[in-house]
């Protein structure tokens, strides 16, 4: 029941923050109370910065109460704007001629300083008298975060007061509705993908006043691609057109009013449009890596995979999984046309063959039947080693080894003794490289033991038993 309560009284209390009226005023100025004549000047702070001890006689609680609050100045034919309404009260002392007020954004850094004044006739006649200071030209942005101080001129040490402060936020009703920064505006956009632009119509922002529209990419933060446009004030049209490369899922649009700390909208149209991510991908043949980096940021799974031609399947190749936000590397990769990438996501899975227009050597492996035996060769335009062996295809993507496994090179040949239990549609021979990381298995199945002088390829089946290899040609 006490939880309940907390949450209401909670909820009460943002909602009372989110409507708060902020307190209008027409000039920023400075008042004293007691009828002293004060007045104010800009100061760097640099001149009051170094403290000095306090005079015996100075009272401990000379600065007391010093208390924030936000007004907002609204002066006729001028947009509003936010300020510090700054109170301190003082203990009038002959040691001290006047008060230094500064506020440090702690988002940009920047700092604005006053010094506040008395009449010297008047504060020694008031003497150990209190006096309200409120000073209110300190002009503040929207959702700021203020640090101020208050101290005494001359600088006594340990004689200051401080607060942290926030400014409201756009979520203020009143902020919200009449503070330009918040009027981010509004988008409406189409896109010329024959000639790769974007038109921008932008409505509902600050009239009279310039606005900027970019196209950027969003990572941690939105990146620039390319220049910004202007869409003056005093323009009638309200609309821009922007060139892009590529249409991303990163590819965002994005306007703000051309006012210091203005708030931005963004628009990200393309989220889904994925399939252009899987382009990136680069082989060095130096060093036999294979790497694919994100334009954008995605989740994707990974797989090196050999492609199937049965059925157009990509079959992953073991312990080549990755998820990674930033590039993916593969090091010693075979360069056979049928080794594929393949990327899933939440959206679906896209499979791209880098080495498949043939730009890159590709081995081959062949049989030839003799008597009870296969004799198995391979061809390739580089150096490789080999390791091949009979095996039996329960599953299209599956081969079960039945023997040992036997080592070949480029060039040579090995002989594998086949018992008439393994000439079938279900047996096949594989071979693959074993002088790389990454490599795709090849297989050549129903083989007949009983031809004699009768030779069979990974994709290029005998003329003579073309009606019965039929399926060899398709299982690679």
């Amino acid at each position: 029941m006490i939880n309940i309560h907390v949450q209401i009284l909670l909820t009460i209390l943002f909602w009372n923050s989110d409507c708060q009226i902020i307190p209008r005023i027409e000039e920023c100025g400075l008042s004293c109370s007691q009828g002293i004549h004060c007045k104010n000047k800009p100061s760097s702070g640099v001149f009051n910065s170094f403290c000095h001890d306090a005079p015996a006689s100075l009272p401990s609680m000379v600065l007391k109460s010093m208390k924030i609050s936000t007004v907002m100045k609204c002066a006729q034919g001028s947009p509003c704007s936010l300020h510090l309404n700054i109170k301190g009260t003082l203990s009038l002392d002959e040691n001290i001629r006047g008060l230094e007020i500064c506020s440090l954004s702690l988002d940009t850094q920047q700092s604005q300083c006053v010094n506040v004044r008395f009449a010297r006739k008047k504060s020694k006649i008031l003497n150990g008298k209190k006096v309200q200071i409120q000073f209110n030209c300190i002009e503040v942005n929207v959702a700021q975060h203020i640090y101020v101080t208050m101290k005494t001129v001359p600088n006594y040490c340990e004689v200051k007061l401080s607060q942290e402060y926030y400014v409201e936020d756009c979520r203020n009703s009143d902020v919200g509705k009449y503070i330009p920064a918040c009027s981010a505006g509004k988008f409406d956009y189409n896109v010329d993908r024959a000639r790769k632009i974007i038109s921008v119509n932008v409505s509902s922002f600050l009239r009279d006043e310039d606005y900027y529209v970019r196209l950027c990419h969003k990572w941690f933060t939105c990146e620039d691609v390319g220049a910004f446009a202007v869409i003056k004030g005093k323009e009638s049209l309200k609309s821009v057109s922007l060139k892009y490369s590529q249409l991303l899922p990163c590819l965002c649009i994005e306007g703000w009013l051309a006012i210091p700390d203005a708030r931005r909208i963004q628009l990200c149209p393309f989220e889904n449009d994925t399939k252009a991510l899987w382009d990136n991908i680069v082989y060095n043949p130096v060093t036999q890596t294979l790497a694919w980096e994100p334009a954008c940021p995605v989740l994707v799974m990974v797989n090196l995979c050999r492609l199937m031609k049965s059925n157009d399947y990509c079959e992953d190749i073991q312990n080549s999984s990755r998820s990674s936000p930033e590039k993916v590397k593969y090091s010693r990769v075979d360069t056979h046309p049928r080794l594929c990438m393949k990327f899933t996501t939440k959206q679906g899975s896209w499979v791209k063959c880098p080495f498949a227009h043939g730009e890159f050597p590709a081995w081959k492996m062949r049989t030839a039947a003799v008597a009870e035996q296969i004799q198995v060769f391979f061809t390739s335009q580089t150096k490789a080693q080999f390791s091949v062996f009979v095996c039996n295809r329960t599953q299209l993507a599956s081969c079960e080894s039945l023997g040992m496994h036997h080592s070949v090179s480029v060039g040579d040949s090995v002989s594998i003794t086949m018992s008439r239990e393994m000439c079938g549609s279900t047996f096949c021979i594989q071979g693959w490289r074993t002088d790389v990381d990454y490599s795709v298995p090849l297989q050549i199945c129903d083989i007949h033991c009983g031809f004699h002088g009768q030779t069979y390829s990974d994709g290029n089946p005998a003329k003579a038993m073309a009606h019965r290899m039929k399926s060899v040609h398709s299982l690679h």
